[in-house]
């Protein structure tokens, strides 16, 4: 029983990580990509307007830091769960 209710939790960390990664995902991608963009373009980032800029270049920026970011959480969640690889 104790390692089916240490797997249930280890599941239940690594869905939450993920709707985390998510959300982030979505709100960088269409939120501040297409619905944002109108609003964000009153701001200037590099010469650009940012509504433009996060479409063309600030989303894919987030994505490589969320890949990073979720590898070592999700490496943090192994070690607390006891699943890492060896």
């Amino acid at each position: 029983m104790k390692d089916d209710s240490n797997a249930r939790a280890y599941w239940s960390a690594t869905l939450g990580l993920l709707t985390k990664v998510l959300v982030i995902w979505f709100v960088v991608s269409y939120g501040f990509g297409i619905l944002f963009a109108g609003a964000l373009n009153n701001i200037s980032f590099g010469g650009a307007p940012l509504g433009f800029w996060f479409a063309q270049q600030g989303s894919i920026y987030v994505f490589i830091a969320l890949i990073f970011w979720y590898a070592k959480k999700m490496g943090d969640i192994d070690r607390k769960f006891g699943m890492q690889e060896d």
